[in-house]
């Protein structure tokens, strides 16, 4: 846990699920120099910020945060909750940044009903007064969301963006000014900017508020078992318009299981890994889980595609495996992330592998596909007590640990 002093007071914020001795805090420059800026305008004290071209643009200058306020891209909830006393919404793709927003609200005092908490497959605000944008690694998301929200901002709504410099391009800038209006940015203070948005009339904006997706396409052949699938992904999903090379590997060396198996595909994404093996054992139970509510709409209608409605599947939002019962899985398949944002770490891939161990029955297998470089063959053999190579390639290393 660690302090974030903002223009609002000080607040305990932590990323969730806190880990014991996690050094990486829950909010960063980004965040911080938006809730200056906003502070700073919302006073009237703030001199206008300067645009890279050196061109002055108002950002908010006197804006009034009694008016409806969204968060959208919140990290792990630090700006809604600084901006709680303000009953924003908060709009995210993120499971676990919902979890962590309510946890900063219940430890900082606050009311948790001080923040509305909408998901980006959620119905968003009908009217928008002032629209707060943590620019996310997806341009594909932010296009997504910026056509989602365009029809609630109106001209007088302040649009401020936040990220750090290398997040900031100008093809996002491009989207700013394509979908909403006329964009600017700030110079970079300690390695982050703002972007500022002036929204167009409304029916200059009309014309650009009709997103493409989700998209489809079909898994070339190759592919394994995954071969001829139809894959459906919506906004922000990882590498949405293709099929990724570890995922394709992993397709080409699935375990094959016939009858009756309960098989989670743990951090499903677009779910065609958990849908290659329902398709080829249609008496498997499939649990889909991931913590992106975009994935898990994906993984859902990837299903639908391919093995119809009414297969045995259920779709789960969530924490991992938290809400599958212990020794319930035959077979866990997993493709774990090894980045939290901008961060390289391997605490979540860890998570995955001990709930996975938790929810097997004994003699059920997880098999986890990796680059080769990440060592996960370590933890497994720590957790586990065994950890065979099942595949492997230059890049890639298919593994495959028992539950004793």
């Amino acid at each position: 846990m660690n302090r974030l002093t903002t223009p609002w007071g000080d607040l305990d914020l932590a990323r969730f699920p806190e880990q014991p001795r996690d050094t990486l805090r829950a909010w960063d420059a980004a965040d911080e120099y938006l809730l200056r800026h906003l502070a700073e305008a919302a006073a009237g004290t703030g001199a206008a910020e300067q645009a890279g071209s050196g061109t002055a643009v108002t950002g908010g200058a006197g804006v009034d945060l009694s008016g409806n306020v969204v968060v959208v891209g919140d990290r792990w909830g630090a700006l809604a909750t600084a901006l709680a006393a303000h009953h924003p919404v908060q709009i995210t793709d993120s499971y676990l940044t919902q979890r962590a927003t309510r946890a900063a609200l219940l430890r900082n005092g606050i009311d948790t009903d001080a923040v509305r908490l909408l998901s980006v497959r959620d119905t968003p605000p009908e009217r928008i007064d002032v629209l707060l944008i943590r620019v996310p690694k997806s341009l594909s998301l932010l296009e997504d969301q910026l056509h989602r929200l365009a029809p609630a901002v109106h001209r007088g709504t302040v649009v401020v963006g936040t990220g750090k410099v290398t997040e900031i391009h100008t093809s996002t800038l491009r989207l700013f000014e394509q979908i909403l209006g006329p964009t600017r940015t700030s110079l970079a203070v300690k390695k982050a900017r703002l972007i500022f948005c002036a929204p167009a009339a409304e029916h200059a904006r009309s014309r650009a508020t009709a997103g493409a997706w989700p998209i489809s396409y079909t898994v070339p052949e190759g592919a394994g078992s995954g071969s001829g699938l139809t894959v459906v992904n919506h906004a922000g999903i990882f590498c949405a318009e293709r099929l990724d090379i570890g995922t394709r590997f992993f397709l080409r060396n699935l375990p094959e299981r016939r009858g009756p198996q309960h098989v989670v595909d743990l951090g499903c994404g677009n779910g065609v890994v958990g849908t290659a093996v329902a398709v080829a054992n249609p008496e498997a139970r499939l649990t889909f889980v991931d913590e992106s509510f975009s994935a898990v709409a994906s993984a859902e209608a990837t299903y639908a595609e391919n093995a119809g409605t009414g297969g045995r599947a259920e779709f789960v939002v969530g924490d991992g495996l938290a809400t599958v019962a212990a020794g319930s899985a035959d077979l866990v398949l997993n493709n774990p992330p090894f980045h939290s944002h901008q961060a390289t770490t391997d605490a979540t891939a860890f998570r995955m592998f001990t709930g996975s161990r938790e929810a097997l029955r004994p003699g059920g297998e997880l098999w986890v596909v990796g680059n080769r470089h990440l060592g996960y063959h370590a933890k497994l053999r720590r957790l586990f007590g065994n950890c065979d190579v099942m595949a492997s390639d230059p890049k890639f290393v298919v593994l495959r640990a028992v539950r004793r």
